[in-house]
């Protein structure tokens, strides 16, 4: 969703004219269907912050590789081994002093929800948390996940009701490095059957199987698959085992890398 290092953007702010008081909110998404990281599925019900972050902290890590220097050699300049998944760490308070109500310990399970997997996805191969975009006017945050919510009660009512509450909130970017390319060639050994339904896709049974939706080739390339984006529902698929597309792809690489000298 965006360009930036650290995926995290600001539109310019338009000129001209009294600045709008622009309310915090967190758009929640359904996982994508086919375990594609480009977009998400359907919004869900947004949480809105009751009060404006005071600060916002960003992390980036970068993974670097350096020999170490032998004899009298000087150190080699340092590889870099790829980037970690930016992390976005913010504050939102909940008070419902003068209602005294229940809304502050509502407002935490929402939170707390957005950390476990939703109901739909429970029976995949790769249950799946909601998906989220921090928003805020202009400001808007990479396509992440919750990872982490700590939330602390600061103010009850005589009956022990949490009417006041701080929550640390720690949003992860889904996208990562761009993955390695999947093993094209055959010689797999099937590991069990999957049969296709209607709207299936190689991707999305990839994803279902092992995880990764680009794991889709080594599906075709078992079955025969000429056109993967026509399945017949009905049809019987092999699935190969995903030690069986691991070892392909290392065999495969250990034959180039013996070509190549």
């Amino acid at each position: 969703m965006s360009s930036s290092p650290v995926g995290f953007q600001a539109a310019s702010a338009a000129g001209g004219g009294e600045a709008k008081l622009e309310h915090a909110y967190l758009q929640v998404y359904e996982p994508s269907k086919d375990g594609s990281l480009a977009a998400p599925g359907p919004k869900m019900a947004p949480i809105d912050f009751q009060f404006n972050p005071k600060e916002l902290s960003l992390q980036k890590t970068a993974n670097w590789k350096r020999e170490e220097a032998k004899g009298n050699k000087s150190a080699s300049p340092p590889e870099f081994k790829g980037a970690q998944p930016s992390k976005l760490t913010l504050e939102i308070f909940l008070d419902s002093k003068g209602e005294h109500n229940t809304s502050v310990v509502k407002g935490v399970e929402a939170l707390f929800l957005l950390t476990v997997p939703l109901d739909k996805t429970l029976t995949t191969k790769k249950p799946s948390p909601p998906w989220v975009v921090f928003r805020w006017g202009s400001l808007t945050s990479f396509l992440g996940y919750v990872s982490q919510v700590q939330a602390k009660y600061t103010l009850f009512t005589s009956g022990g009701v949490p009417i006041r509450a701080t929550c640390q909130v720690t949003l992860e970017e889904l996208s990562g490095d761009p993955s390695r390319q999947n093993p094209t060639s055959g010689g797999l050994v099937p590991q069990r059957v999957h049969q296709v339904i209607e709207g299936d896709s190689l991707p999305a049974i990839a994803y279902a199987e092992y995880g990764k939706p680009s794991l889709w080739r080594p599906i075709a390339v078992l079955n025969r698959i000429d056109d993967p984006t026509r399945l017949r529902p009905g049809t019987q698929l092999l699935l190969p085992a995903l030690e069986e597309i691991e070892g392909e792809s290392r065999g495969r690489q250990k034959g180039l890398g013996h070509a190549a000298r």
